[in-house]
């Protein structure tokens, strides 16, 4: 699909896939490229604007992530966000020192100029987010400062003639107040793109290409009901009908109904006119997960039971052209295929392929997506908004969030404790407020008293965090009420609780899910 783009060049910013994904909010393509990306690569794609990101670097330190003078001679604007400004002056004639104050977290800037291109429609005045040791203490020659602040005497410059810009502080997060109209002038009105990436029209391509690549073949997906796979599932349905074989392995460890309501969308009796597989699992699942208590074994039991089971199905198949995955851009960039992130996903089968079915290629359609525009496709696609706004659940599902054993009869604990979680935060109006919420079983039984007798039974920890990226998360602050009506129903009504606790850890030092 050929279209207009602009690139991401990434030193090491933990904000890399933030920037990318505020471009593609101006409806500008966008992808995230290693600073080790060489300038020949870099001129064959021909991009509208290039932006360099923020770094945990000093760019004046022998082996610092640095880049060729020539990616500023190329004609092409550039934008240097922090350690990228810093990159920028640097090498082009500028001075970098270690700041005499530290300047972290929302900060008062005046803006000097380039009211008329960067800052165009911001006040002179401006709250930023900044993050930095270092400061620019000299622009490069031909710039000219345009904001500053009470402790950085440059908080951005310009060379206009070039179109070229260094901003020190990071306006892709939500803490820069004005922070995505910065970015909106420079890659609609600086880099002159047209904002022609939309939903629409990627479906309308992806379906194309789909048809284009697959002809008469046919596809094998793993379709966990996730949003990942159910939306690719979706969109290979519109591509390719019935040459689309899904195979559903229900592991008895999903959230309450949930095995129940993807048949209902993907089955016989469902939308999508496909080979709908489902394989009921969970007897043997939990005759392996029997006596397992240590997290990391659990998920390597589940892990590698659904390969067999996959496999088992897959034989009955027989031989397919294509093996459809769900891999979407964070687990590419977060798997060291793009950009400098850790290698934190090893997991995802990123470019390799697995070798216990038979099949020719892999198709991943979605591999260029972020989960946001995932969402905007499986709307376009007609899934319902239940499936399309699921929230994030481990591939292990509820495995984890049984803290020790994994038995059936905790499996239905945590299921209908987790069911009327859901079920009152959405009669209080409170489902969205949220980003993740869920209720995890302890294997700690304590003695109560219900009616004239006492008990010995479980505790459930209900947890819910606001985040803008899972990166780090805060506790949300569900209502007392709610959360007294939410543990009143649960102890009532699920038999085996008789504690509920409130998860108020932050991540860090906490995790979302419980292990």
């Amino acid at each position: 699909m050929n279209q207009e783009k602009v690139i991401v060049i990434d030193f090491g910013g933990q904000y890399n896939q933030l920037v990318a994904r505020r471009v593609r909010e101006c409806n500008v393509y966008c992808e995230i490229y290693s600073y080790r990306t060489p300038i020949e690569q870099i001129k064959e794609m021909n991009p509208k604007g290039i932006i360099l990101t923020g770094g945990p670097n000093s760019c004046y330190e022998e082996g610092a992530p640095t880049y060729t003078k020539e990616l500023f001679e190329l004609g092409i604007p550039v934008l240097g966000l922090c350690y990228g400004a810093q990159l920028m002056m640097h090498l082009l004639g500028g001075k970098v020192e270690k700041a005499p104050v530290r300047e972290y977290g929302k900060t008062e800037t005046v803006i000097d100029g380039g009211t008329d291109t960067l800052f165009a429609g911001v006040e002179k005045s401006t709250i930023v987010w900044m993050s930095h040791f270092d400061y620019i203490s000299k622009v490069a020659p031909d710039f000219d400062i345009i904001a500053h602040t009470a402790d950085s005497p440059v908080a951005a410059a310009a060379c206009e003639a070039k179109k070229l810009y260094a901003i020190q502080f990071h306006p892709e997060v939500l803490h820069t107040a004005r922070g995505k109209d910065i970015l909106f002038n420079f890659v609609r009105n600086i880099c002159a793109t047209a904002g022609e990436w939309k939903m629409d029209s990627f479906v309308e391509h992806t379906v194309a290409d789909i048809r284009e690549r697959v002809g008469s073949g046919k596809v094998l997906l793993a379709l966990s009901g996730g949003v990942d796979s159910s939306v690719l599932a979706a969109l290979l349905a519109k591509a390719i009908g019935k040459q689309l074989t899904c195979v559903f392995v229900d592991h008895g460890l999903l959230r309450k109904n949930e095995g129940d309501e993807v048949e209902g969308v993907f089955g016989p009796n469902g939308s999508f006119d496909i080979n709908f597989v489902r394989v009921n699992a969970a007897e043997r699942y939990y005759a392996k997960l029997a006596g397992v208590e240590e997290p990391e074994r659990k998920r390597k039991i589940i892990g590698e039971e659904f390969i067999r089971v996959f496999e088992e199905e897959a034989k009955k198949i027989g031989a397919v052209d294509f093996l459809a995955q769900g891999t979407i851009y964070p687990d590419v960039v977060e798997s060291g295929l793009g950009g400098e992130s850790v290698v934190i996903k090893s997991h995802h089968n990123v470019g390799g392929l697995p070798d216990y079915v038979d099949f020719k290629e892999i198709i991943e359609p979605l591999r260029n997506l972020f989960k946001d525009e995932v969402r905007k496709v499986g709307l376009e696609l007609g899934l319902p908004e239940y499936l399309v706004f699921r929230q994030p659940f481990p591939g292990p599902g509820l495995g984890i969030r049984i803290i020790g054993e994994v038995t059936a009869e905790k499996v239905r604990i945590v299921q209908d404790a987790d069911y009327i979680y859901r079920t009152e935060l959405a009669e209080a109006g409170l489902e969205k407020l949220p980003d993740q919420y869920f209720a995890a079983l302890t294997n700690m039984r304590s003695v109560g008293v219900m009616g004239d007798e006492r008990t010995y039974d479980y505790a459930v920890v209900l947890r819910a965090v606001e985040t803008v990226d899972f990166m780090t998360a805060e506790a949300s602050a569900i209502p007392f009420e709610v959360l007294q009506k939410v543990m009143s129903r649960i102890i009532n009504e699920v038999k085996g609780v008789n504690r509920i606790f409130y998860d108020l850890t932050s991540k860090p030092p906490g995790t979302v899910e419980m292990e």
